[in-house]
């Protein structure tokens, strides 16, 4: 296993694409990867095409960039974790329910429960939930770009 793994959510993959959206923390999550590893639900590479897709469309990205960008992501150490459509329409619905997500928010705080992992996203509400299922929100050392797990 990774030096560091963590769950990544598609809020901190996107903002990599978009030099307005980076910020220290999305940064620093990238940086870990040098040296991490970062494991995603199911969902994840639909949900990081679409919103590519979606800003090719209303011209915030231009083609060649997407690809580029696609190309580069996928030379990351992630993890793309498989999830029976039974769970998913199940254990994740549920969870969802009960916490008023979206199905797709469920899933990275699922996944996430279930690994024990911290979980890196820039979603306040899925950060507050997290906290309160007792799942760790990963943070990133910005001086040094070494990580660290803490809590919310």
């Amino acid at each position: 296993m990774a030096e560091t793994s963590f769950v990544l959510d598609a809020s901190v993959s996107l903002a990599w694409a978009f030099k307005e959206e980076t910020n220290p923390y999305t940064k620093a999550v990238l940086r870990t990867l040098e040296n991490g590893e970062a494991v995603v639900p199911a969902i994840w590479p639909l949900e990081v095409g679409n919103g590519i897709l979606m800003a090719e469309r209303r011209g915030r990205l231009a083609h060649a960039d997407a690809v580029l960008f696609l190309t580069l992501l996928q030379a990351l150490p992630v993890v793309v974790e498989q999830e029976t459509p039974e769970r998913m329409l199940s254990e994740i619905l549920a969870l969802a329910r009960e916490h008023g997500l979206s199905t797709y928010d469920a899933s990275y705080l699922d996944l996430a429960m279930r690994r024990g992992l911290p979980l890196a996203t820039q979603d306040e509400r899925l950060r507050q939930t997290a906290a309160r299922c007792g799942v760790r929100v990963y943070t990133a050392n910005r001086a040094k770009g070494h990580s660290s797990n803490s809590d919310a």
